[in-house]
């Protein structure tokens, strides 16, 4: 069992946080290619939106006394990220889990395996994100499990401190190493089109005319 203090834990200021909320992962999407959980880790609750710092757990098929750990530890804002090395079967997070992470107003809990107790889950109206759902839990064994540790979770390497950004559509895990600022001037761009796209499609305009899928197709054929 290892519990390490948290380190590389990037800070967002209130702004910056405002701003990722505003922000959907699908349109960071347009101008970010990694980062993304794969899609089977998903929410289990409807219209959440999620912006934290990620709090990392690491547990292995039956033993959840760091997941107790971890809500006890994390703090406010913060995503708790729980890599299940590899067990789809046994859900480490239910109803006591869930309610003591909102107590603390903690942000969320990404799992990478089901999670249980769903009735309760969504009447605490955390935002649980997981692969499905069990009713087989794990146990309180004490003898294995890491805290605040590189992990894996939905195919994606996840660091104390990186920037969790999810919604209904999934998960993206934004490394420290990024500029946010760059990626928000983006996905923010991409926002600001959208009422002008809707539009030009309203007076008439085909999307390939507009999205440049027209020109694009013109070009590869005038390249054969």
């Amino acid at each position: 069992m290892q519990i390490l203090n948290r380190i590389g834990n990037r800070q967002l200021s209130p702004k910056m946080k405002e701003r990722f909320n505003k922000v959907e992962p699908a349109t960071i999407g347009h101008h970010l290619h990694y980062g993304f959980m794969d899609p089977r880790v998903k929410s289990m609750l409807q219209n959440v939106n999620v912006v934290g710092t990620a709090f990392t757990v690491r547990t292995n098929v039956n033993d959840s006394t760091m997941v107790h750990k971890a809500v006890s530890l994390a703090e406010e804002g913060d995503v708790i990220v729980i890599d299940r090395t590899g067990d789809n079967k046994h859900a480490p997070v239910g109803e006591i889990v869930a309610y003591a992470a909102n107590s603390r107003k903690i942000a969320g809990i990404i799992i990478d395996g089901p999670c249980t107790d769903i009735q309760a889950i969504r009447e605490i109206g955390l935002p649980v994100f997981a692969t499905g759902l069990s009713p087989i839990t794990t146990k309180l064994y004490g003898d294995s499990g890491e805290i605040n540790t590189t992990v894996q979770c939905g195919g994606v390497t996840v660091n104390p401190g990186d920037l969790i950004v999810a919604d209904d559509n999934g998960v993206l895990v934004l490394s420290q190493d990024l500029d946010y600022e760059k990626v928000l001037e983006k996905a923010e761009a991409s926002e600001r089109r959208e009422p002008e796209t809707k539009k030009l499609l309203d007076s008439g305009r085909t999307l390939s005319s507009i999205s440049r899928a027209d020109q694009l197709i013109e070009e590869f054929y005038a390249k054969q």
